[in-house]
């Protein structure tokens, strides 16, 4: 079987890949579209760093992530559609055929196995994976494939806004428009969020962000976005060094802040801003299954227009080179592997 797998911080094709057999209560698929993570893109940086901080952590269940070995091809992919082309002995299954999504995580005899990264367990970056019968959704309403596939970064966006506990008459200041601030304003223009400001240095993240709902654009180069509004809430979703306690120096009394970006190195902020304007910070990871629910229905129901974000589509073996692509912000959003399409010729 044919698939995509990191090896040594780079995405390497492979066309030897043993094909998943479905065990009681799984369902075998076919791949049809599966959209490329900026978590993906941290990982094979950082990897490493990931793990080891991961391993520091204590009070979360355990994900098995400590198993994990760098050392050898690490499956990805968890933003997909898939097709359902067999089943496991004795499971109740959609019909071969059907086109189904599903959050990311296989159920098996020892637990839950994370669709994210692994060793042993495939993800979307592959012809065919394995999916738990119980956790399937159908795709309604003839929902395109590529469209279904961004079911989970859009559920990601809902999370963020759900934990924001933003009300329709405060103002929402959303910072960065990459495929998390976009799902964020998203989330936020389909509640009915009366005023979105989105700032991005990026022209095409701009002009994307007012597509999918933002009333107001703003270049940080030209002006601070805090000049221009005065927001309730700020979604903080570039995670670099030095933005939470830029934010908080900035931020308005009372106001709070949604942390959706990823920043690996370590950080530091003044303490001081936080307590003088009386600042909540909430730190945000994932969906709950509901949200991801509900972000397929409003896909597929035509309340949220996720195609302004797929700016490209490539085969398995064109990954390597859309890690490299996706490191200009300005050029892509989205792009989508579709393992259907022909490995291209090398002569």
């Amino acid at each position: 079987m044919r698939a995509s797998v990191l090896r040594n911080g780079h995405m390497v094709y492979r066309d030897d890949v043993d094909e998943p057999v479905p065990g009681p209560g799984q369902v075998l698929v076919g791949v049809r579209a599966c959209g490329i993570c900026g978590s993906d893109l941290h990982f094979a940086k950082h990897g490493h760093e990931m793990l080891a901080l991961g391993g520091q952590m204590s009070g979360m269940p355990s994900t098995g992530a400590a198993s994990l070995d760098l050392r050898r091809d690490v499956f990805m992919g968890h933003e997909f559609s898939a097709e359902v082309l067999d089943a496991g002995p004795g499971t109740d299954a959609p019909p071969r055929g059907t086109l189904v999504t599903s959050i990311p995580a296989l159920l098996s005899p020892n637990g839950v196995d994370p669709i994210v990264y692994s060793n042993t367990v495939i993800g979307g970056y592959a012809e065919r994976m394995l999916l738990s019968a119980p956790l399937l959704l159908k795709v309604p309403n003839g929902l395109d494939p590529d469209h279904a596939a961004l079911t989970e970064p859009m559920a990601v966006g809902l999370h963020a806004v759900n934990k924001s506990t933003i009300q329709r008459d405060e103002t929402a200041l959303v910072l960065g428009c990459g495929p998390i601030g976009i799902a964020i304003i998203a989330a936020l223009a389909n509640r009915g969020v009366e005023t979105i400001v989105a700032a991005d240095y990026s022209p095409k993240r701009r002009q994307l962000a007012h597509s999918m709902g933002a009333h107001q654009t703003i270049d940080p180069a030209v002006s601070s976005p805090f000049e221009s509004a005065t927001p309730a809430v700020i979604f903080e979703a570039v995670g670099v060094p030095g933005i939470i306690d830029d934010v908080m120096r900035r931020a308005p009394t009372g106001s709070r802040i949604v942390v959706a970006g990823v920043c690996m190195p370590p950080d530091t902020l003044h303490p001081f801003f936080g307590i003088a304007k009386e600042i909540s910070i909430q730190f945000v990871l994932g969906y709950y299954p509901a949200e991801f629910a509900e972000s397929l229905r409003a896909i597929a129901d035509g309340e949220i227009d996720v195609a302004p974000l797929v700016t490209g589509t490539i085969g398995l073996d064109g990954l390597d080179a859309a890690f490299n692509e996706l490191a200009d912000p300005g050029e892509h959003c989205k792009i989508l592997v579709a393992p259907r399409l022909a490995v291209r010729s090398s002569g």
